[in-house]
């Protein structure tokens, strides 16, 4: 049985004869296999609290990110970690989102076509609210996103003037919650990713109704769904995304996990393309390859089907479109009729 913790407070160096307050947070998940256990919500929401006002010392924060990663966190810490970034966020309110997509994949072995597929549902009319962290390399969203003309958000004032003009707004995690930003910035230390890779995707920080998450493996979609549904999020469509972005692979039936009000189910999408259809893998990561796409300067039936698949699913999760069929049929006739001058 779970016992609680009590964990007060910033805290300063360990003193010989008093225990830190965060040392029964690595004690709860990192005294063993048979002694430790995973944080309860309440637990997980001060721990993280903690750990974004600098209350550790980073022995400690070292010990706690680099066993969650080792024993994977369960969708209950996850739910807790982002309470607590959203009560540090820094912004201010955000303009009203039907979409939240949020993009933290650290690098991108495709280019990101999924930002064309939110720009085609923001064109219909669909609010979409991306954010994600820098560090991506050569052809990274923001990258992608400044090679679109596309201008990043600095704080709410301009989201809501970015999302008046093109019902579309990126914010940089630097400008949303900077606590949370710092964690990402450990990477080179530890040598490996942190629950802020994972957690930071759950942030929905303009509380959309509807989001969008893709992930790295197909076992983190089960995770993200007890998250999303122990945090209240109405409406989330979780898959396996190239990179862990948002992006379909359309040579592959796609395997969905929603969560609608709570309640999770799954449904599988056909693949869009044969597996022969060039175009799609092995593509040199240039940005322009991108904007020409998007003005027609160029033909790619792989990327074309990632960008119309998963717009397809945005349509359907925003109740634009009722079924699969209709959701594929509305985004090809996006896609078709798009301003190709726009971007």
């Amino acid at each position: 049985m779970n016992q609680p913790m009590s964990i007060h407070g910033p805290g300063t160096a360990p003193a010989t004869t008093a225990e830190h307050p965060f040392a029964a947070v690595v004690r709860a998940v990192a005294k063993g296999e048979k002694l430790g256990r995973s944080l309860t919500l309440e637990e997980a929401q001060e721990a993280m609290r903690l750990v974004l006002a600098g209350g550790v010392e980073p022995v400690q924060l070292g010990a706690f990110l680099a066993v969650l990663r080792y024993r994977k966190e369960t969708g209950t810490e996850l739910a807790g970690f982002a309470l607590a970034a959203r009560d540090r966020l820094t912004c201010g309110p955000l303009p009203a989102t039907a979409l939240d997509w949020p993009s933290y994949a650290d690098r991108h072995r495709q280019l990101p076509y999924f930002v064309l597929a939110a720009l085609l549902v923001a064109g219909a009319g669909v609010r979409v609210l991306m954010h994600g962290v820098a560090g991506e390399g050569p052809a990274g969203t923001r990258t992608v996103l400044a090679a679109l003309g596309v201008p990043l958000a600095t704080d709410a004032s301009a989201a809501e003037r970015h999302m008046a003009e093109n019902a579309f707004a990126y914010l940089p995690l630097e400008a949303i919650c900077p606590d949370l930003e710092r964690l990402f910035a450990l990477r080179p230390l530890l040598g490996l990713r942190s629950p802020a890779n994972t957690y930071a995707r759950e942030l929905n920080p303009a509380a959309a109704p509807c989001q969008i998450q893709g992930v790295f493996h197909p076992n983190y979609a089960d995770l993200h769904a007890q998250a999303a549904s122990r945090l209240g999020q109405p409406r989330a469509a979780i898959f396996k995304g190239g990179g862990g972005e948002g992006q379909i692979n359309p040579l592959k039936p796609i395997a969905l996990t929603l969560v609608e009000d709570g309640q999770v189910r799954r449904e599988t999408w056909p693949a869009l393309l044969d597996a022969d259809d060039a175009g799609w893998r092995d593509e040199p990561l240039e940005p322009a390859r991108v904007v020409e796409l998007w003005r027609g300067q160029r033909l790619a039936p792989g990327p074309e089907a990632a960008i119309i698949g998963t717009a397809a699913l945005a349509l359907q999760l925003t109740g634009k479109s009722p079924n699969p069929e209709s959701a594929l049929a509305a985004a090809r006739e996006l896609w078709a009729s798009r301003d190709r001058a726009r971007y």
